[in-house]
């Protein structure tokens, strides 16, 4: 692995001075690379994203992937309830891609995913170790209507995002990210988009070739996004629905079916950019009402004419907990499959009965160097209902403590982007445990250092 990692890095370092400079996507099946059909200078780098197997290049293959190398390090880690870990440990993961287009209407796109979690005391768990899978396998039939618009008709293993990524998200955080087997039916147009999908989610397990549906998660919905409003600018509207088998929460464990309906108002200009996003939640758990509901906002002012452009913002969320133990109610928001990193990457506290401030500041310091700065504070939105982990797996009860006051989590990170193939980061995070942690465990302070290197080709 080492040499491979060798090998392509200096194949990066060769291209980095070429012309086609289009910028990666999140979800690399977006991608499209047809454009170089018509670009008459050929090197091994194009030849590696589009290789033409028809006279004409209609049909043709394009391979490309990622490689990320990260070490982490705690002191204290989990509040101090974790077995101590002097060293540290380091996370790999290797993604493969291949995309191959029979013209206008056929395509299919195969990925496969390998990551290790090498020199972690504990054992690793279902998100940071998975040696080799098929991580992405699915075939698109598309069709072009009137008016510039498209039906894409996607069925197999795929990732799925949606909006900000605060209810589904590609988990790009930690060392797996997650992917569901799907039907989704996409139709769009130049100003609007609607998709339409019923999933399944695939279980990551450790070994190689083994990860399965597991029928214990059924995940469906409809996102629609109109971009181009006046004064909105963009709004998306949004329903999802939830099946679980087994579902745990702070007031107890049964089967869930929970229902979501939210609104997204988004823009991003050159330097004012806003997100203001609101979800609500209903249906059954457990013969338990499920009524839940969150609310954020998201926003942040670009100084581009000063020096080192310095851009501050500020997020809050309300993300409501659980009214009372032993009632015929849950008040407990699911965040679904949101990402792995929602405070950050050491992603602590997940999105559930919590109600948190969040400030910000990142400098320009050099091109493609940038400096960040934040500050979060976290409550517990009720006393009646613990603190939860990203995919709503419980840390702590509530039922041992009435304070809400969780922390204070101070980071920062400096970045460096040299150019689309290469992505440097050191972090720096402080967490400060307050009342609520050390009434109900060892609430010691939590001390977080990361460096990552990813090359994507």
């Amino acid at each position: 692995m080492k040499q491979l990692l060798v090998l392509l890095l200096s194949l990066a370092c060769y291209y980095c001075h070429a012309q086609h400079q289009a910028a990666f996507k999140q979800l690399r099946y977006d991608e499209d690379y047809s454009l170089l059909r018509q670009d008459s200078s050929r090197d091994w780098y194009k030849a590696l994203k589009y290789t033409p197997l028809s006279q004409q290049g209609h049909t043709y293959l394009s391979l490309g992937g990622d490689i990320r190398y990260q070490y982490q390090w705690f002191k204290n880690e989990n509040w101090g309830a974790a077995p101590k870990d002097n060293d540290g440990f380091v996370l790999t993961r290797y993604l493969a891609h291949a995309d191959f287009h029979a013209g206008k209407h056929f395509r299919t796109f195969v990925q496969l995913q390998s990551s290790f979690a090498n020199g972690k005391v504990a054992p690793p768990s279902p998100v940071d170790e998975n040696q080799l899978d098929l991580h992405q396998a699915f075939v698109d039939l598309a069709f072009a209507g009137k008016q510039a618009s498209s039906i894409t008709l996607r069925i197999g293993r795929q990732e799925l995002l949606y909006g900000s990524q605060r209810l589904v998200a590609v988990r790009d955080g930690p060392n797996n990210r997650q992917a569901f087997d799907a039907a989704r039916l996409l139709y769009a147009r130049r100003t609007w988009q609607v998709d339409v999908f019923y999933s399944r989610f695939v279980q990551s397990k450790p070994k190689i070739f083994d990860d399965g549906v597991t029928n214990n998660t059924r995940f469906w919905g409809a996102y629609l996004v109109k971009r181009k409003i006046p004064f909105l600018r963009n709004v998306d509207l949004y329903y999802f629905g939830l099946q679980r088998k087994s579902a745990k929460f702070d007031d107890g464990t049964g089967e869930e079916l929970r229902h979501s309906v939210g609104t997204r108002i988004w823009d991003a200009k050159k330097f004012w950019r806003y997100d203001i996003e609101g979800v609500y939640q209903f249906g059954d758990f457990a013969g338990k009402q499920i009524t839940a509901w969150t609310f954020s906002v998201n926003t942040s002012y670009k100084f581009a004419n000063t020096a080192l452009k310095p851009e501050f913002g500020v997020k809050t969320e309300v993300i409501s907990g659980d009214g009372r133990y032993g009632d015929n109610k849950l008040q407990t928001f699911n965040p679904l499959f949101p990402r792995g990193g929602y405070f950050g990457l050491v992603s602590l506290i997940g999105p559930a009965n919590l109600f948190d401030i969040h400030p910000s500041v990142t400098l320009d310091l050099w091109r493609g160097l940038y400096f960040n700065m934040d500050y979060d504070i976290f409550w517990r939105y009720s006393r009646h209902d613990g603190i939860y982990g990203p995919s709503t797996a419980l840390i702590y009860s509530g039922k041992e403590s009435t304070q809400k006051s969780i922390g204070r989590q101070y980071s920062t990170h400096l970045e460096y982007i040299p150019n689309r193939h290469f992505y440097f980061r050191c972090e720096f995070t402080w967490f400060k445990a307050s009342d609520f942690l050390q009434d109900v465990g060892p609430g010691k302070n939590i001390l977080f250092t990361s460096t990552t290197a990813q090359l994507k080709f």
